[in-house]
């Protein structure tokens, strides 16, 4: 247990290496001793960011010659709701606007919008394809470079927020970027990243959370005091537009209210929701088993993390991290909105990959031909699926 002073200096000591935190018990409930430097060989900044460069350039080669960029942005996900909100920003005039996503992405698409003229397609895409790039570079430096790796190319959902638009990016890199603040034990700007993290995407309140409560175990009142402070600010300016516009600050939250939930709740019991939502909507196989696979993946990352004496180490380390972890997590699987529970789980799940693949690092191949290899397909799988694999069938049965 942390006590004392103590507690801020240990969760942000020097991160335990991937290497530690999975090696093998001896059989006398003690782990082998590593030489407590990076592993060698693992890839570079440099090479990451040329990983990133080749995904985002193969995603959108293969978007572009199917159906045409800018129109596919438009199209995706939330995109044309977030340049919609920038705008309704810039000129300060929510007359039809449906609020229901957090409006830190839109804010600054704004804000970037009018300093530079840019459309808000591009502000949206700038604050998509940096933060991503971001991100990963941050990873590396939180654990190492086999996991940024694959965090960068694993998951489709990263791969469309990223290079279509979307707010997992920047929630990311300010979530990340609070981490790292932590580690280098600058407290008060971790709790202003994390702030930021919460107006952008709300799990980020875990990590602010985290933040206090770990300044408050340690006896940092002061800390604490201005780190709550900190985050009451922050709130009290992204709630009052809200507020004032909608008549209710948590407008937001307010709007996600639907009876699909089982019980008028948000969050239920454990795959409760991911089983209902399989058997009422019939999806194709190809969404079923890549669904299904990331729940397992998942499943199995939250196994290893259970048995893995060193990975309970980290935590204890890195107490603002397992904070943010653990109830993410429990959110994950309780999520009780069926239609979303399975379908979106890849998307949802994309804030604890790391962790997952921290766990499981044992069994990551560490061999750049199969990282490079895996960047390769995933960002010609994730730009088909954007598109609608039937639909890509369609088009391509027009052309031949």
């Amino acid at each position: 247990m942390l006590s004392g002073s103590d507690s801020t200096e240990r969760s942000s000591a020097t991160p335990i290496l991937p290497a530690q935190i999975l090696s093998r018990d001896d059989g006398h409930g003690h782990s082998p001793q590593t030489s407590g430097v990076a592993e060698p060989g693992i890839p570079s900044t440099l090479e990451l960011a040329s990983l990133v460069a080749l995904t985002f350039l193969l995603f959108v080669c293969v978007i572009a010659s199917l159906k045409g960029y800018p129109a596919s942005v438009d199209n995706f996900g939330d995109s044309s709701a977030y340049m919609g909100l920038a705008a309704a920003i810039r000129q300060w005039d929510f007359s039809g606007i449906v609020i229901k996503q957090f409006w830190g992405l839109p804010y600054g698409m704004a804000g970037l919008s009018t300093i530079s003229g840019i459309s808000d397609r591009t502000s949206l895409l700038i604050f998509s394809i940096v933060p991503s790039l971001v991100t990963v570079l941050i990873a590396r430096r939180l654990w190492n470079g086999w996991i940024a790796g694959y965090f960068a190319v694993l998951n489709f959902d990263w791969l469309q927020r990223s290079f279509l638009g979307g707010s997992e990016p920047l929630f990311m890199c300010l979530l990340l970027a609070a981490f790292l603040a932590l580690r280098q034990q600058r407290w008060l700007l971790a709790a202003l990243l994390a702030s930021g993290a919460t107006v952008v995407r709300p799990m980020g309140l875990f990590a602010l959370v985290g933040i206090g409560v770990t300044l408050l175990w340690g006896k940092e009142f002061l800390r604490f005091a201005a780190a709550t402070l900190i985050g009451l600010l922050v709130g009290s300016l992204y709630a009052l537009p809200i507020a004032r516009h909608f008549g209710n600050p948590l407008a937001n939250v307010s709007s996600y209210h639907s009876s699909q939930w089982a019980g008028g709740w948000l969050f239920g019991l454990p795959f409760y929701a991911i089983i209902k939502g399989t058997l009422l909507y019939p999806a194709p196989w190809t969404s079923l088993i890549l669904s299904f696979g990331w729940i397992a993946l998942v499943v199995l990352g939250v196994i290893a993390m259970i048995r893995s004496r060193e990975f309970r180490r980290y935590c204890r380390c890195h107490t603002v991290e397992a904070m943010f972890l653990v109830p993410y997590l429990w959110c994950l699987f309780t999520y009780n909105y069926p239609s979303w529970a399975r379908s979106n789980f890849a998307r949802f799940a994309i804030p604890i990959l790391p962790f997952v693949l921290l766990a499981l690092y044992r069994w990551l191949p560490r061999d750049r031909r199969i990282l490079w290899a895996v960047a390769v397909l995933t960002s010609v799988l994730a730009a088909t699926s954007a598109i609608g694999v039937s639909n890509v069938l369609h088009m391509l049965r027009n052309v031949f």
